[in-house]
């Protein structure tokens, strides 16, 4: 994802949610919000493919645990 942040699919990323341990909901309509375990989020849109600038977030929540509001 970190090397190739191209064309992703929501069912890519929830593989990738899953194996590193975060949780992802969506509150109704067009977009997921995965969260860490220190309660750090990021919201994705579901659409196809989803942006780079989207999979960039999620890298960075993975790597340094920093979701949007930082």
């Amino acid at each position: 994802m970190e090397n190739n942040p191209l064309d992703w699919q929501i069912d890519q990323v929830l593989t990738v949610v899953n194996a590193y341990g975060l949780t992802m909901y969506s509150p109704g309509g067009s977009h997921h919000i995965v969260r860490n375990a220190q309660g750090k989020k990021i919201s994705i849109p579901a659409h196809r493919p989803i942006k780079p600038t989207y999979i960039r977030q999620l890298v960075r929540l993975v790597k340094l645990g920093k979701g949007d509001d930082e």
